[in-house]
């Protein structure tokens, strides 16, 4: 009766040590996955300084941001390559900016429009060269973009507005302090360069 009684007692106390033993195990994962998950959301959500308020905000991946960040590459590359006032030194400046977003095709252009002595022709012709976006078509599936704008060409004598369209694909680049958007355009060409309006200016 006795040693009946006591095999009873050791499968209880092993039921309560596995029972127990089980309870430790679902606990400590179930701790992790919660701490993972708070981890994973912390990461998420970046706070930003209005003065000295903090605001929560969060964090989105390239993915989300892809098409907005894919424009404003685009648009920028055009405003540096295209945006010429009568000032050498500032075109180098810019010129060096848009070949951080380009590949050899923007700096492949950019030779080609020097040797025939287009910026030293804006230079003596004090011309100011403007560009205007009016729409960046952008297939996010192929990662090829078309720039639709115009060029406002202002001289000493008239103003020259001009019809461009411009194509090529991007690629993705590491961000950088010259390339903080991590594109970079690839196969760039030009479609469509035309005058579409001229005016005499009239106090000439």
């Amino acid at each position: 009766m006795v040693i009946k009684n006591l095999e009873n007692k050791i499968k209880l106390v092993g039921i309560i040590c596995t029972a127990f033993l089980a309870g430790c195990i679902i606990i400590s994962v179930s701790s992790i996955w919660t701490a993972r998950t708070m981890v994973t959301d912390a990461q998420k959500k970046v706070y930003v300084l209005d003065g000295n308020v903090p605001i929560l905000v969060n964090r989105t991946t390239m993915d989300e941001t892809l098409d907005v960040e894919a424009k404003s590459h685009v648009e920028m590359f055009h405003h540096f390559f295209f945006t010429l006032p009568p000032d050498d030194k500032y075109i180098r400046y810019t010129m060096e900016k848009a070949m951080y977003l380009v590949d050899e095709t923007g700096l492949a252009q950019y030779n080609t429009l020097k040797e025939k002595g287009f910026y030293s022709n804006i230079l003596g012709t004090s011309s100011v060269f403007s560009i205007y976006c009016d729409s960046i078509a952008f297939n996010k599936e192929k990662m090829e973009f078309t720039y639709y704008g115009r060029q406002r060409i202002e001289r000493r004598s008239n103003i020259l507005m001009r019809e461009l369209v411009t194509a090529g694909q991007l690629k993705r680049v590491p961000r950088t302090e010259n390339n903080p958007h991590g594109l970079l355009i690839v196969n760039w060409r030009t479609l469509l360069n035309k005058d579409i309006e001229q005016k005499t200016k009239a106090n000439y």
